[in-house]
């Protein structure tokens, strides 16, 4: 019982904190972004002295050892991307905080955004896009119009984080990205070859696989070996 026992404590993650996730800079005509792979869904962007968290989950990270959001962004309402614990932990009063009209309801705050508004909060373009699924039997997890992606502008970089959907037809209007975030576990997003036919709809400058779960992530890599124009980038975002 006591070997178990130990067994067990070895697989438990200790709680991320933000010196110890994987990070990556990227500059910028204005300054340097500062990409935290928190993991999942669950990103963190640093960029002119703001902080933007992307689906905050308790799950990924402690929290308290993070700064405080100025923006938040919630893809949708399901409980690994929108955590009331971690929001309230990184929210402060002055916190803006967008999502969908689902995310709302449950949350009683926030800035609603649907797919295809465009707004300014805190200084930063934000694209609302659609997010959702498309493979016969999958539709109810994600069903069309609920769900948002969203395209936001820092310095002269567009960063699309798809949320959890497809490679959904509407990504063939996505221009100019250049840093993509793109989920890859069926059965509740995307196939690696549906997210490598994703990379030939919109060509992303760099590829970040996220909310990948048990998926291979080489298979990603080997799919998109001849795709020149595409950088992909595995990071630890299971």
């Amino acid at each position: 019982m006591l070997v178990a026992f130990f067994l067990l404590a070895s697989m438990v993650q200790s709680p991320k904190e933000k010196d110890n996730v994987e990070k990556d800079t990227i500059p910028t005509s204005s300054g340097t972004i500062t990409i935290y792979c928190i993991g999942h869904g669950s990103l963190m962007f640093e960029f002119k002295g703001k902080h933007i968290y992307i689906d905050p989950w308790s799950q990924q990270a402690d929290y308290t050892l993070f700064p405080k959001a100025d923006l938040i962004l919630l893809t949708h309402h399901h409980f690994d991307h929108m955590d009331e614990k971690a929001i309230g932990t990184i929210a402060t009063t002055a916190t803006q905080i967008v999502l969908t009209s689902e995310a709302h309801h449950a949350l009683k705050k926030g800035i609603i955004m649907r797919n295809g508004d465009t707004k300014t909060v805190e200084g930063f373009s934000i694209h609302a896009v659609p997010a959702y699924n498309i493979t016969k039997g999958h539709e109810q997890f994600h069903p069309k119009g609920r769900d948002n992606g969203y395209v936001l502008i820092l310095g002269d970089k567009k960063i699309y984080i798809a949320g959890d959907t497809e490679d959904i037809p509407e990504m063939s209007s996505l221009k100019n990205i250049d840093i993509a975030f793109l989920p890859m576990n069926q059965p509740y997003t995307m196939l690696p070859e549906q997210v490598a036919h994703a990379v030939s709809m919109f060509h992303p400058k760099i590829l970040y696989p996220y909310h990948y779960g048990d998926t291979d992530v080489s298979i990603i890599q080997k799919l998109l070996a001849e795709e020149k124009g595409t950088e992909v980038r595995i990071r630890s975002m299971k």
